[in-house]
């Protein structure tokens, strides 16, 4: 029955956002809210970028309306209610909501990075004082239990990094809605597997909207295409950020770290996670303010080979497949450390590769973008 009500979640969201996400286009072409592109973006033509608008929403009712069900048909939800997990859902409530309306005002009229940012923390600060916070690194760097005054500053962070790594990565059309896929799907066989059912459910509900989203965005016929905005990209990075961080929580009833869950949960975010590190480092070498957009993401960087950019979608998404198989298969056989290390190693190699391609790429087209050596692979 449990299998019943996770499919029915996800299913109807997927009806809910199928019924929606046609009249957030519908309202976007005809008010003409378009997302207008300039030097940095890749698209050519003024596309609605309010496909986000619908996200929260549908998760909501999707969610609330099956665990209501659930209730009327006197299957044991009463020991949520009475438990952690109810206020950690309430204050996760709480904090989707703050940055849906920031990422509908920046989508309509513009936001600042830092109003952004600040809103980002206060969203973050709310795990910790809903009881959600980073107790045990599971071995990671040889550490184990960590003390709160560590732990929740450490939990604020990653929030706000997971979150914001979501939102930059959302720079071609199926990019940051299939990273996210991956990752939820991932997130309710392992959150089924160890009876997270709740967790499950909002994963399911997620992953049934940003699916629908990701056909529009990327098989819609020409001329009607539609792209998430940071009400999207937000909602997305806050919900995963949440869903990863209780693998990080060791509870008397919950041990995440016997099956090193931990570490393979993250390997579903590490492309944005990765990226957004070499970027922000990029900038700083270069004296640059590390929030000032620019054209230096790893989907940039593969478009400079001369990919088109169906082509570059695909294929992090296949590196992002990539990692997450190998590191369960790994956590059967190594710990979190020697894991974290071979991602890193394998990921600056895929570095150095496209940097190759994209030298390759730039002596037949006589092109130059690298200003000096340091380049090479920043």
């Amino acid at each position: 029955m449990i299998i019943a009500y996770l499919a029915g979640i996800f299913l109807l969201s997927i009806l809910l956002a199928t019924v929606i996400i046609p009249r957030i286009l519908f309202i976007s072409y005809k008010k003409r809210l378009f997302d207008v592109p300039d030097s940095r973006k890749v698209h050519k033509t003024p596309i609605p970028r309010l496909g986000g608008l619908s996200f929260l929403p549908v998760i909501l009712i999707a969610l609330c309306s099956v665990m209501g069900i659930r209730y009327y048909t006197n299957h044991p939800v009463d020991m949520l209610w009475a438990s952690d997990l109810f206020i950690q859902y309430l204050f996760l409530i709480v904090g989707l909501t703050l940055l849906y309306l920031i990422g509908v005002a920046d989508d309509l009229v513009g936001v600042g990075y830092r109003y952004k940012f600040v809103i980002q923390i206060l969203a973050a600060l709310l795990f910790p004082l809903s009881g959600l916070w980073i107790n045990d690194l599971g071995g990671l760097l040889g550490l184990h239990e960590i003390p709160a005054y560590i732990g929740m500053p450490l939990t604020v962070f990653l929030t706000v990094y997971i979150t914001n790594a979501i939102n930059l990565i959302d720079g071609i059309d199926g990019l940051a809605s299939g990273l996210s896929c991956i990752a939820l799907g991932l997130l309710i066989i392992v959150c089924a597997i160890v009876g997270q059912w709740t967790h499950a459910f909002l994963a399911a509900a997620t992953l049934g909207v940003v699916i629908t989203f990701y056909y529009h965005n990327v098989f819609s016929v020409s001329g009607r295409k539609l792209f998430m905005g940071d009400a999207g990209s937000l909602t997305l990075g806050y919900i995963l950020s949440f869903l990863v961080l209780h693998f990080w929580q060791k509870t008397q009833l919950w041990d995440p770290f016997t099956m090193n869950l931990n570490m393979v949960t993250v390997s579903t975010l590490l492309i944005p996670l990765l990226d957004v590190v070499r970027v922000f480092y990029s900038r700083v070498s270069e004296g640059r303010n590390p929030f000032t957009p620019d054209k230096n993401h790893i989907h940039h960087r593969l478009l400079r080979t001369g990919m088109r950019v169906r082509a570059v979608m695909i294929t992090l998404l296949m590196l992002s497949l990539f990692f997450v198989v190998s590191n369960f298969i790994l956590s059967f056989y190594i710990n979190t450390t020697f894991m974290l290390l071979l991602d890193l190693a394998f990921w600056l190699t895929t570095h150095f590769i496209i940097r190759y391609f994209i030298m390759k790429h730039e002596a037949v087209t006589g092109k130059k973008w690298y200003k000096t050596y340091r380049n090479f692979f920043w």
